[in-house]
């Protein structure tokens, strides 16, 4: 069995660079807040340049492990697959599950706009299927804007295209995380039963292997 390699879905020059700076980032510095500080600044230049990202890793997704149309594409993960870069595309009208990432890392608008439900976790977990959620937060996000995924607070959250000035365009946001976030097992919950199950949400473009 031959050993995993790093993984290039999007080759252009640009997104090259990029993962080439995140990467001697994350490998520099053990903390979160001391590598998100260092990748403030080429993330954000990442998503104000028109020139990387192939359209065919952003438009929805019928088959999306999310529901509603919502595509997720793998753009790069590491040999180690300790890091990903991917794309989460939510057509309008369409919402995410509440869920959770279980690494750290960095969500930035690349194209359209987005609405951002951001929720602590206020039980224990002693409880199978059950867990208790606050909303804390609630965040409009336009092209450019970004923020930090660090568990376990600001770890669990819902995302909902929004619609600028009726138009129906889908939002386009770049996830970076510190895991392989579309093949790990992580949760999604349900606010109103007060439940929470296992979730995979895949890449609508890569196959998950065991």
């Amino acid at each position: 069995m031959s050993e995993a390699a790093d993984e290039y879905a999007v080759n252009t020059a640009p997104f090259h660079a990029f993962v080439a700076a995140a990467a001697r980032i994350v490998e520099r510095y053990a903390d979160a807040e001391g590598a998100i500080a260092e990748l403030r600044e080429p993330f954000s230049k990442l998503l104000w340049n028109d020139d990387w990202l192939p359209d065919v890793f952003a438009v929805p997704a019928a088959e999306g492990g999310m529901g509603g149309g919502i595509g997720a594409y793998l753009l790069y993960r590491n040999a180690a697959r300790t890091l990903s870069i991917s794309t989460l595309v939510v057509p309008a009208g369409a919402m995410t599950p509440i869920h959770d990432h279980l690494g750290w890392g960095l969500v930035g608008l690349y194209r359209g706009e987005q609405h951002e439900e951001v929720f602590r976790r206020t039980d224990a977990g002693e409880r199978d299927g059950h867990a208790d959620l606050d909303l804390v937060e609630r965040r409009h996000l336009r092209r450019g804007d970004f923020y930090e995924l660090i568990p376990p607070d600001g770890d669990i959250h819902r995302v909902v295209a929004a619609h600028p000035e009726g138009t129906r365009q889908p939002s386009v946001s770049i996830h970076l995380l510190r895991n392989d976030v579309g093949c790990i097992d992580r949760h999604s919950f349900d606010l109103v039963a007060h439940a929470v199950r296992p979730f995979r949400s895949g890449y609508v473009n890569v196959e998950c292997k065991e």
